[in-house]
């Protein structure tokens, strides 16, 4: 067995963030933050521990001990997903967990790997409370290209790791496109989503354009509504809808 086959099946569950890969014990408790188990990285945004993967009652939770941060969760293929906010957690019943948040300007996913999950595809969108299965969303091709501008450093990262949150204007810059038309086409995504039950893009007045800039990203990369492939669509030659 290789090395990273062993800190898979080690122990039942295993994490993975750039490459290297921890082997979880069950009578610990694994931190993830700036000064942890996992060290992210030396992010004055990010909490010294904001997550905690550790086994009670019978099952490995994913906790957020944190005070201001949230993540964004979904299984291995983006069916379904939730939302974490400080003080819950959540179970960790799926083969692979997909987490994603957002620190300051900077955008950090690592994976949860669980050799005997509880869960196979026939159990998606029973796992717990706050967990929801995914459903189809349309959006034109105008706010699709605002999801990828938004998602474009994300999506060109090999790998679990950080990239940088875009602003606004270099989203904007990029599809070459007014601020304002830019801004105008955010608004009706989140609106969108917002209707259709995705929290975390409405409400809230500190920071809130960097905020939900964050959650789009995350729900939109954690749920696949844009991935790899769809890069050269902001490259194309642009219709109006």
């Amino acid at each position: 067995m290789s090395s990273v086959d062993a800190a898979r099946t080690r122990d039942g569950v295993s994490v993975e963030y750039c490459g290297e890969w921890f082997s979880l014990e069950a009578d610990t408790v694994f931190s993830i933050g700036r000064d942890a188990d996992l060290g992210i990285d030396d992010n004055q945004f990010l909490h010294r521990r904001f997550l905690e993967i550790h086994y009670t009652d019978g099952l490995w939770w994913l906790s957020n001990v944190g005070t201001r941060l949230s993540a964004t969760v979904s299984d291995g293929e983006g069916r379904v997903q939730a939302w974490l906010a400080p003080g819950a957690r959540l179970p960790v019943v799926f083969s692979t967990l997909v987490v994603i948040f957002t620190a300051g300007p900077t955008t950090y996913e690592f994976t949860v790997h669980a050799s005997q999950p509880t869960f196979s595809d026939s159990g998606l969108g029973e796992a717990a409370s706050g967990v929801t299965t995914v459903g189809a969303v349309t959006f034109t091709p105008s706010q699709k290209l605002v999801i990828l501008a938004l998602a474009e450093p994300m999506l060109l990262r090999e790998g679990t790791g950080m990239s940088e949150l875009p602003t606004s204007v270099m989203a904007a810059k990029r599809l070459g496109w007014a601020s304002t038309r830019f801004n105008r086409k955010l608004d009706n995504v989140c609106d969108k989503l917002d209707r259709a039950g995705v929290q975390g893009l409405r409400g809230g007045l500190t920071s809130y354009a960097t905020n939900r800039r964050a959650r789009l990203i995350e729900h939109a990369i954690a749920t696949r509504i844009v991935t790899r492939i769809d890069l050269p669509l902001l490259d194309a030659p642009q219709n109006e809808d």
